[in-house]
């Protein structure tokens, strides 16, 4: 397996984790504000589909098939994190799926060491290859991955890395409380208290 084949299925893998996590809730569910900062996981997927689409073709000076409107210097702060109500969960994963479509494209077309320009970034850093944005992208993809293990784990308790790979054990929910409380226990051996507390 070449290096970019290898790039390329961590890529895929994190992709697919990220939409399995939508499997089986209401929308609803994929779109409410879990944490204090808004995060919900349509949000994560349309941010990840809108990064990644980004980095494979402004960075590489190739066409961008869809608009980006959430992108525009004048749009609302963190509207790539949120879906709105005239943003289906179709027209998201679609969205990421197109995304998939172009990047790969850039992939299969262009060497590793290919250059490219990233005009975000800092200057020192701007001129980048095909090699180090497959490697952002994996680890932009994979952190937003794990975003979205513990926003599913709030919302129904589902775990795990994917249906067909879970990388957990098989245990029940009466064990997962037991193991919590043991946690706890161990934590409040470090507990600093305070004369009022």
């Amino acid at each position: 397996m070449t290096h970019k084949a290898i790039l390329h299925r961590y890529l895929q893998t994190g992709r697919e984790v990220l939409l399995w996590k939508l499997d089986g809730l209401s929308d609803y569910d994929v779109r409410r504000p879990i944490t204090t900062s808004g995060t919900n996981l349509l949000g994560i997927i349309k941010h990840v589909a809108s990064v990644e689409i980004d980095y494979f073709t402004r960075v590489f000076d190739r066409p961008c098939p869809v608009d980006l409107p959430w992108f525009a210097p004048d749009a609302p702060t963190n509207s790539d994190m949120w879906a709105t109500p005239q943003e289906s969960r179709d027209f998201i994963v679609s969205l990421y799926h197109t995304s998939w479509r172009v990047s790969d494209s850039t992939i299969d077309q262009l060497d590793l060491d290919a250059r490219g320009h990233v005009p975000w970034w800092r200057e020192d850093r701007r001129t980048v290859t095909l090699q180090q944005i497959l490697v952002h992208m994996i680890a932009e993809t994979h952190r937003h991955a794990g975003h979205t293990d513990v926003v599913r784990e709030i919302i129904d308790g589902v775990l795990g890395w994917k249906d067909d790979a879970l990388n957990l054990p098989p245990f029940d929910a009466s064990h997962w409380h037991g193991h919590v409380q043991e946690i706890e226990q161990a934590a409040r051996l470090f507990r600093v208290t305070t004369p009022d507390s």
